[in-house]
């Protein structure tokens, strides 16, 4: 039986902002009081000084906070960042997608929260918990496993 999550927010909004690393598992969260560009841009340097080598792709809808004037500037003076969108109504295609599912589970199902800030300890709690036990995530569903061969028996008369 699937049961609904049931979490409340408390007065204000609390928006959790999340990035996965795919090849070993590892997730950044932060949590903002808004889904603005302001917030993305600060969500976007945690995950540049997070991942200090090498490009970085940023799989992401098409929110406008995503592609305003001030992010694409900000990308500008941040040339290993990149932007790869995913078409309106295909979010499977973001492997995030199976990720926020289970951090849901861990940090929000069944809670109640008070104010912003039991949404950010729960949140720093369960993406913790989580990057202790990650391993690496791959798109699909995983190989079934090979099927021993029974026995052969070899009758002689």
């Amino acid at each position: 039986m699937k049961d609904e999550l049931d979490y409340s927010r408390g007065p204000e909004k609390t928006w959790v902002y999340g990035g996965l690393r795919p090849a070993d598992g590892q997730a950044i969260t932060m949590t903002a009081s808004s889904r603005n560009s302001f917030f993305y841009q600060q969500f976007l340097q945690l995950l540049e000084d997070a991942n200090p080598d090498g490009e970085i792709w940023i799989v992401t809808d098409n929110l406008s906070s995503h592609n305003s004037l001030s992010t694409r500037t900000w990308l500008e003076d941040h040339p290993r960042i990149h932007h790869a969108f995913i078409p309106v109504g295909v979010c499977w295609l973001n492997l995030q997608e199976g990720w926020w599912r289970i951090f849901r589970k861990a940090a929000l199902a069944g809670q109640s929260f008070a104010n912003r800030d039991d949404i950010e300890y729960a949140t720093a709690l369960a993406t913790n918990q989580l990057n202790n036990h990650a391993n690496p995530w791959v798109w699909g569903r995983p190989a079934p496993p090979t099927r021993q061969l029974r026995r052969r028996y070899t009758y002689t008369v």
